[in-house]
């Protein structure tokens, strides 16, 4: 497939904030239980949320370039019975206005306790509003995955893997960028976020390596014989069928040297989980905020170029019929 680069920076900027976010709500989720006491809460939460929230509003306008007619977006709700993509755009906005509310609630302090036990849990308000942040959050990992997982002819994408490192992906880019804003703003959780981190980048490196060895041993349930209605054993294409190009020669091949598709691949191992476990390890060793920060932007430009393989190495089964261009 032709690897569209607003899709990528959109599925790879919502992916950070959803990790950014879920890195917050985890951290108030352990100071309710008194397992972190952090300075300056609100500040640290309102903070954290607004970046996100400019993450996933980023990953949204990204997402109109790649629209022929962007004022018909709004009609792409209207399949959400049927349509993933429909889902996905009633999540996004449903969770943005979520980590807008948690976060405003935090700037200004509007954080009552809702439920008063005689145990160390704290129930406020802001708590609850991450509940349900959070909840929304994974629906919209799910969804925006699934645009791609439930399409049974497109046998790179059609799996349970693709849901999965969607998710590991998108969290831990966004718990590595929470370690280098803790270094800042909340310094006590560095350590939290930058174990949580390197975790996450590691499951995330098994994932995404089973789902490289299972793409690579796949046989495709189509043929050539199948794509033109030919049973003939011996089939050979001469030509494309046209004088130039078209969409079909367009969208449907990455375009790239088979030496450059093979290096990208290797070039986003290294920069997603490689370089960014070692500036994490590094940085919280000696408490370097730079190191931290190198961790997010290399593991970024890494997901950036994992994404564009993820779209590429898709095989349409239209290209049996353009083998030839």
């Amino acid at each position: 497939m032709h690897p569209a680069f607003s899709v990528i920076f959109l599925t790879t900027l919502i992916g950070a904030g959803q990790g950014l976010f879920l890195a917050l709500f985890t951290a108030q989720s352990y100071a309710a239980v008194n397992f972190v006491t952090i300075q300056n809460p609100h500040q640290f939460y309102a903070y954290g949320s607004g970046i996100a929230l400019l993450l996933l509003v980023a990953g949204l306008l990204a997402s109109f370039f790649h629209l022929g007619h962007p004022e018909r977006a709004w009609r792409s709700v209207a399949r959400w019975r049927t349509s993933w993509l429909s889902r996905e755009v009633i999540a996004l906005p449903a969770f943005m206005f979520f980590v807008f509310i948690y976060g405003v609630m935090h700037y200004f302090g509007w954080d009552p306790v809702i439920i008063e036990t005689e145990q160390t849990l704290q129930g406020h308000l802001t708590l609850y509003i991450g509940i349900i942040g959070t909840i929304l959050c994974f629906a919209l990992f799910i969804c925006t995955a699934m645009i791609y997982a439930c399409l049974k002819f497109l046998q790179e994408w059609h799996s349970p893997l693709t849901v999965i490192n969607y998710t590991l992906l998108g969290t831990a880019s966004g718990f590595t960028l929470a370690t280098a804003y803790s270094a800042i703003m909340a310094p006590e959780l560095m350590t939290l976020f930058g174990t949580w981190a390197t975790i996450i980048t590691l499951t995330a490196l098994i994932s995404r390596s089973a789902s490289l060895i299972r793409n690579s041993r796949i046989k495709h349930k189509s043929s050539l014989q199948t794509a033109i209605g030919v049973r003939h054993t011996k089939i050979e294409q001469k030509a494309m069928g046209l004088m130039g190009g078209s969409f079909n020669t367009r969208e449907f091949f990455h375009g790239a040297k088979t030496g450059v598709f093979k290096s990208i691949k290797w070039i986003f191992m290294i920069l997603v989980f490689l370089i960014p476990v070692l500036l994490l390890t590094s940085g919280m060793s000696n408490n370097n905020v730079d190191l931290l920060m190198g961790a997010f932007v290399a593991q970024y430009i890494g997901l950036l170029a994992e994404r564009w393989f993820f779209f590429a190495q898709a095989n349409h089964p239209q290209n049996l019929y353009y083998q030839t261009v």
